[in-house]
């Protein structure tokens, strides 16, 4: 082989260097782009710290003080705690408060997966069910409150001719110590059901169809389709909500203030009642705060407890 052959099969690779912005203003971007994303931030946290943070300290302070308004505050220990302790009221708003939370867990619990369960199924008019289950979460708590006390009236009440109706007998509804808090109870479920319900829609049409195929091939009829294919899938989902309604219903107050004001004799008193009265009615904001923070302690420890008992592995 000839020179000239030697030097044509010899291919040089020039490789140029890449240009691109200096170290420096990589650096500059990238610290301006934290900058802007701190400052979207910082709004939420200015937010959360003077509507949220602030007060519920603020109501721990208050809670060990002999607080009035226009008047210096005074540290009385534990006074509070052993004052409201001592009230006639406090064990049954707390009694109330939990028969509350369990009648609202029976009833306002099921109903939306069983709706979502026949939404989930219909084939015409989907989306005009969805928007009447979801209709009652748009209108304002205390109109919507309003609406339920003028269906209970004894008297002309919508409830009442329902049952005339059916030749049924009347009842007392909000009028009767027996029968006012399950009336609240059907309000609430009423007014709050239709976002559970859209998130269970949600959780039903994530399932895989191929799930309910193989359990129909294996002969399981509708009620085995949901208790096998359809809880097991929607779990996560059903045990979050679950806590989130018995911290929604602890804290109960629109419907008790609205439509009974806590009677009749004291059976719709709720704990959040009860804190307003303490400070509203009583002008007692050291009690009022008191109570507060009995109710953020057991909902706190309740929480917790019940997130260490559902919590699985993957």
């Amino acid at each position: 082989m000839t020179r000239t052959a030697e030097r044509r099969s010899v291919t040089v690779a020039v490789v140029r260097p890449v240009t691109g912005p200096p170290r420096a203003g990589r650096v500059r971007r990238r610290l301006a782009d934290q900058v802007r994303a701190y400052a979207f931030l910082l709004g939420g946290l200015v937010c959360f710290a003077l509507f949220s943070w602030y007060p519920a300290i603020r109501a721990v302070v208050i809670a060990f003080q002999r607080y009035t308004p226009g008047a210096s505050p005074r540290w009385v220990g534990t006074a509070n705690f052993s004052r409201v302790w001592h009230d006639p009221e406090f064990a049954a708003a707390w009694r109330n408060t939990a028969t509350f939370t369990v009648l609202a867990l029976l009833i306002g619990f099921a109903v939306p997966f069983v709706l979502a369960l026949v939404l989930n199924e219909l084939r015409h008019a989907r989306a005009f069910f969805r928007i009447v289950v979801y209709l009652p979460v748009m209108i304002p708590p205390v109109v919507s409150a309003l609406l339920w006390k003028w269906f209970y009236d004894p008297g002309a009440g919508l409830a009442n001719e329902a049952l005339r109706l059916l030749h049924l007998p009347a009842s007392n509804w909000t009028n009767g110590a027996d029968t006012a808090l399950v009336s609240l109870v059907i309000v609430a479920t009423w007014a709050n059901m239709g976002g559970t319900v859209l998130i269970y829609l949600a959780a039903l049409q994530g399932i895989a169809g191929e799930l309910y195929e193989a359990a129909e091939l294996d002969g399981a009829n509708l009620w085995q389709r949901i208790r096998h294919v359809t809880i097991p899938q929607t779990r996560f989902i059903m045990l979050m909500l679950m806590l989130l309604q018995i911290i929604a219903t602890m804290q109960v107050f629109t419907e008790p203030f609205v439509i009974t004001g806590g009677g009749p004799e004291s059976s719709t008193v709720t704990v959040l009642y009860l804190i307003y009265k303490y400070a509203f009615l009583y002008n007692d904001f050291g009690g009022a705060c008191a109570l507060s923070v009995l109710l953020l302690l057991l909902l706190g420890a309740f929480s917790a407890l019940y997130l260490r008992l559902t919590r699985t592995d993957d």
